[in-house]
C-alpha cells in the first residue's frame, strides 16, 4: 500500500512538473514572438528611401523628443502608423481566423474563404462606383462604413444560420463559400459599369493596401482587439474542450450554441473593422492558426496569443516585402499573402485528404 501511494505521488509530482514546463514553453514562445514582432516593426519603418539607421529609429520610438523634424515626420506621421496598422490588423485576422477554425472544426475556414472579405468588397464597390452610403453622415468615412456594415451583415447573416435547427459546421462553411461567389459576383458587375478611375480604385481596395493607415484607425484596431481578445482568453477552457468534438464539450458543461454564437459575433467584429480599413487581405486568418497549432498544439491559452502574434508576424513582413521587392514601389499586401497562402492553402487540403483516406 506504500508502495502504491509512493508511485502515485511521483506520477503526480511528474505531471506537475511537465505541465510548468509546457506552461513555461508557452510563455517563452509568446514572448519570443513579441520580440521579433518588436524588431519587424522597426525594420518596417527604415525600409524605404530615407536611409534610417535600426538604432538611431528604436531610439527615436522609444524617446520622440529625440526626433529631428524629418525624423518626426517619417517616422511617427507616416511609417509607424503603418507599421503598427500591419501589426494590429495581422492580429486581428490571426485571432478571427484561430476562432473560425475552432468553432466550426473545419482547418480551412477563415474570413476571407468565409466570404466576410468579399462582402466588404462589396460594400466598398457600392460607395465607389454607384456613391451609396448605407450609414448617413459618415462624410468621408462612407467608402470604410459601407465596407464595415456589409461584411457585419453578412456575419448576421451567417449568425442566423447557426439558429436554424440542425445546421453543421461543415453546412456554415457552405454557406460562406456561396456568400463569398455571391458577393464576387455582384462586385463584377459594379466593376462592368464603372469608370476606369472608379476601377482602380476598386482594384486598389481588392487587391489590400496599407496606405490608409492612420493613428485613430490604429486607435480602434487597438481597441477592438483588447475587448474580443480578453473575452476569448477568458473562454479558453470551453473553446479547447470545444475541439474534442461537440458531445464531449457539451459533457463537460459546455453550452455549444451559445459559445459558437458568441465568439462568431466576436470573430464578425474583429474581420469587419480589419476588412474595412486595409482592404481584403487573403491568407492571413487561414495560416497564422495553423502555424501557432504546429507549434503549441490546441491549448487555447498557448494558441490564441500565438495566433495573434503569428498573424502580426506574416502582416508585418508582407508590409516588408511589399516596399522591398522593387526600390520605389509600394505593392499592395494582398497580393503578397495571396502568394504565401495559397501553397499553403493547396498542402492543407491535401493533409485534410490523406487524413479522410486513412
Amino acid at each position: 500500500m506504500t508502495d502504491q501511494t509512493t508511485s502515485a505521488g511521483l506520477n503526480a509530482a511528474a505531471l506537475v512538473m511537465a505541465y510548468k514546463r509546457r506552461s513555461l514553453r508557452r510563455v517563452g514562445l509568446v514572448a519570443g514572438a513579441v520580440i521579433v514582432m518588436m524588431c519587424l516593426v522597426v525594420l518596417d519603418i527604415i525600409t524605404g528611401p530615407a536611409n534610417l539607421s535600426f538604432g538611431r529609429t528604436l531610439a527615436v520610438i522609444l524617446d520622440p523628443s529625440l526626433a529631428s523634424p524629418k525624423e518626426q515626420v517619417i517616422i511617427w506621421q507616416l511609417r509607424l502608423p503603418v507599421a503598427l496598422m500591419a501589426v494590429t490588423v495581422g492580429a486581428m485576422l490571426g485571432v478571427a481566423g484561430a476562432e473560425m477554425q475552432t468553432i466550426l472544426n473545419n482547418p480551412l475556414a477563415d474570413p476571407f474563404t468565409l466570404g466576410l472579405s468579399s462582402a466588404a468588397s462589396f460594400g466598398a464597390a457600392l460607395a465607389i462606383v454607384l456613391g451609396w452610403s448605407v450609414v448617413p453622415g459618415v462624410g468621408g468615412l462612407f467608402v470604410t462604413a459601407n465596407a464595415f456594415v456589409l461584411a457585419m451583415l453578412t456575419s448576421g447573416c451567417l449568425f442566423l444560420f447557426t439558429r436554424l435547427r440542425g445546421v453543421t459546421p461543415e453546412a456554415m462553411i457552405l454557406v460562406g463559400i456561396a456568400m463569398l461567389f455571391t458577393f464576387n459576383a455582384l462586385l463584377a458587375f459594379l466593376q462592368y459599369g464603372a469608370s476606369e478611375l472608379q476601377l482602380a480604385q476598386l482594384i486598389f481596395w481588392q487587391l489590400g493596401s496599407l496606405a490608409r493607415a492612420s493613428w485613430a484607425k490604429v486607435g480602434v484596431c487597438i481597441a477592438v482587439l483588447l475587448i474580443v481578445l480578453p473575452y476569448f482568453m477568458s473562454r479558453s477552457w470551453a473553446l479547447t474542450a470545444l475541439r474534442m468534438g461537440e458531445e464531449k464539450a457539451a459533457a463537460l458543461g459546455v453550452n455549444v450554441s451559445l459559445l459558437r454564437m458568441s465568439v462568431l459575433a466576436g470573430v464578425s467584429l474583429l474581420s469587419a473593422v480589419a476588412v474595412s480599413f486595409v482592404g481584403a487581405v487573403a491568407f492571413v486568418g487561414l495560416v497564422g492558426p495553423h502555424i501557432a497549432r504546429m507549434i503549441v498544439g490546441e491549448d487555447q491559452r498557448g494558441f490564441l496569443p500565438l495566433s495573434a502574434l503569428c498573424g502580426a508576424l506574416i502582416m508585418s513582413g508582407t508590409s516588408i516585402a511589399s516596399k522591398a521587392i522593387t526600390p520605389g514601389i509600394v505593392y499592395p499586401i494582398g497580393m503578397i499573402t495571396s502568394l504565401i497562402g495559397i501553397p499553403f492553402f493547396i498542402l492543407l487540403i491535401l493533409g485534410q485528404r490523406k487524413r479522410h483516406w486513412q
